[in-house]
Order: structure tokens, then sequence, then C-alpha cells
């Protein structure tokens, strides 16, 4: 019989931070903002009490945060960071070019709002302005999910069928700060379950020189480039799930790209990223009671998106709800919606969506808004008409 692990409580930035440190990485360039401060804050005490080997650097903005660890990255270095918010939108230009060169580098994101106006809460703004830059993104509903993602993500990142940075993200304040129930790994087992970084294309091996960003010239260069991006991060969601069930084979606990409760015989069913999920499954569970058939579908992973496993997991229902805690202005919908519309559509799955709004900037996510979900369903089911997209919690 297995010993039994020692349960602790943490934040999501604490967790994040141990992560990182059982790992070990060669470089961390980082820069402090709200609510991401404390993961880099840890990080740098663990680096100051010898924990760890780590090269910190301290440097003056996000922007620049990024560029050192692109550099250290092509140089043939372990590389992780963190950011938030205005941070990562200050970092927009690197992101690119982070997977355009196929930097291997794992950053934290504590998922925050964007200005105007100024809010320093959780929401999914930030991440999404990123999630056509080529990352490879995870989310974690909490803590302990923050911990095993961060862990996971080095050896995805690091796959040579891969070679692409990760985004592995948590809501702001909601699962970054909150007290968790948690268990870690020895820091052997990360690190046997990591093993040694060996870069590929490091451009300080002199004996076998490389070019790492070069200009594409006119024709059809940057094409070239760009479809093999495209079919990296479309092999990944493969290795995403072969090094996740890997984990969860060290660790008992789950790893599933896609986490559905309830999804077998559901009619309804509300689809969710992040933290807000925990609320969904318990309304879920207040309606099982009254012998309504309804779940819950929460994406581990959105970049690459797993669309034929959202539709395996919802292809059954009448009707689905999903809710988004970020904005696509202009568009008919939002950015999680757009995708599981899709997914649906190209697989010939044909059931109502309703478009959903919760959250942003930190407002609460009750209960009762997901009752309302949950009960706009079974009139969508029933035919009733609704408007393309619900914001939840305001008065109209």
């Amino acid at each position: 019989m297995a010993e039994e692990k020692k349960m602790f409580s943490a934040t999501g930035n604490q967790m994040v931070a141990d992560a990182m440190r059982q790992v070990d990485p060669d470089v961390m360039a980082a820069y402090p903002i709200t609510p991401q401060t404390t993961i880099v804050e840890g990080y740098d005490k663990f680096v100051a009490d010898g924990r760890v080997t780590t090269e910190y650097v301290n440097v003056e903005s996000e922007h620049s945060a990024l560029s050192a660890c692109i550099g250290a990255s092509a140089a043939g270095a372990r590389v992780a960071t963190a950011t938030s918010s205005q941070g990562l939108a200050f970092m927009w230009e690197e992101l690119h070019i982070a997977a355009g060169m196929r930097c291997p580098i794992v950053m934290a994101n504590a998922n925050r709002a964007l200005s105007a106006p100024i809010n320093i809460h959780g929401d999914h703004s930030d991440i999404m302005g990123a999630r056509d830059t080529g990352w490879i993104i995870m989310f974690a509903e909490t803590a302990q999910e923050a911990y095993d993602n961060t862990i996971v993500s080095f050896k995805v990142a690091e796959d040579p069928d891969v070679l692409l940075p990760v985004l592995t993200t948590l809501d702001g304040f909601v699962t970054t700060h909150a007290m968790d129930c948690c268990v870690m790994e020895e820091d052997q087992t990360v690190k046997d379950y990591v093993g040694e970084y060996h870069a590929k294309y490091p451009l300080l091996d002199t004996a076998n020189p490389v070019g790492h960003g070069m200009f594409a010239t006119l024709g059809d260069g940057y094409m070239k480039y760009k479809y093999t991006q495209r079919e990296a991060i479309e092999g990944a969601l493969d290795v995403i799930e072969k090094h996740g069930k890997e984990w969860a084979e060290i660790t008992g606990r789950p790893f599933d790209l896609v986490d559905a409760w309830g999804t077998e015989d559901a009619d309804y069913i509300i689809v969710v990223l992040g933290s807000c999920a925990g609320n969904a499954r318990f309304q879920a569970r207040q309606l099982r009671a009254q012998g309504k058939k309804v779940g819950v579908v929460r994406p581990r992973v959105f970049r690459p998106f797993p669309a034929q496993q959202i539709v395996d997991a919802c292809k059954n229902a009448k009707a689905i709800g999903v809710i988004d805690r970020s904005d696509s202005f202009g568009s008919a919908h939002a950015p999680l919606a757009l995708e599981v519309r899709s997914a649906l559509f190209s697989a010939g799955v044909q059931i109502p969506v309703n478009d959903y709004i919760a959250g942003l900037g930190g407002a609460d996510i009750t209960l009762a808004q997901m009752e309302q979900v949950f009960t706009e369903l079974e009139q969508c089911a029933a035919g009733e008409a609704k408007k393309s997209i619900t914001y939840l919690g305001i008065d109209e």
C-alpha cells in the first residue's frame, strides 16, 4: 500500500512557486505584478536561501523579463517566469517571438482583468488576448491543479516533438491567493519526472552553429515557419495527454484534457474554464438531487483546443451553456463559446448553445447565476428564443 501523502494548506501562487523550485530551472527573469507577485517573490527567496541553482534576473519590465527568458532559452537553458494582466499585455511582442523561435519557456499567468477601467481582480481578459500567439495554454481550477499543471508544462514544452512555450494559468485571487488543501510530491520525484533538459538547437553550441529568429525573405519562407508552428501545437495535444497520464500515474491525481462531470446522461451542460467550475458542479449536484439531468464540462487545456473531447462530452445534451470570463468585442461570441460552437459544428453535432459572460473584474459568480443558466438551457431546449450573449449578474 502506497504511503499516504501529507496534506497541507497553501495558495495557488505558493504551489506554483514550489513546483518551479522542484524543477529548478536554469534561469528565471521576472517582474512583479498583482496578483502574480508572490510567485516570483517566493521563488526569489528560494534563490536567496540556496534551495535552487537558478540564475534569477531582476529586470525593469515584463517586456524585458520575457526578452531575457527568450535569450536564455535560445542559448539552451531551461527557463521559467510568471506574469499577469497588463504585464502579459506588455509582453505581447515577445509572446510571438518566443513561440516563433520555438523556445520551451514555462510561464505562469495569474489571470486578471485588463484596464480600462483599472481593475486588479481575476477574469480571463488577459489570457484570452494571448490565445493566438502560439503558446500552449492550461487552466487550473484549484491550487493543486496549478501545481500539477506547472510541472507537466515543463515536460510538454521541452518534448522534442513540441518545443513550444507554455502558459500555465490560475485565476487571480480566487486561486492565486485563497488557501486550498494540497499535497506535494517529493523533490526527487519531480526531478525524475521532468528529467534533465538538453536543448536541441542551442545558440551556444559553437560546434553546431544555428540561427534563431532569422529574417524571412519574400516568398513562402515565413509561411513555412508558421505552418510548422501549427503542426507543432496541433500535435501537442497528444503529447500533453501522454505526459499528463504519466504524472497521474505517479501522483494518483487525474489529468484529463477535459474534465466532464455528470455528462453521461446530462440533458443540460455548462462549459466553463478555471475556478468557477466548482460553483457550477455544486449547483449541478443540487439540481441532480431534484431529478434534473445536468452536467459540467471544464477544459483543462485551452490551446491546443481539445475539440473532440468537448464533442464527446457534450454530444448527447439537449442544450449547452458556455460561460466565458472575457469578451471578444465585435464578435458574435466570446472566446470559449466560439471554440465550443466550432467544435460542435465541425463534428456535425447540432445542439443549441447559449453564451454567457460572468465574473469580469472579479465579480462574484454565484450559485444563483449557475441555476439561471441551467433554467435557461431548459427553456432553450423547449424552443424559447434567447439573445446571443447574456452578461450575468448586472442590472440591464
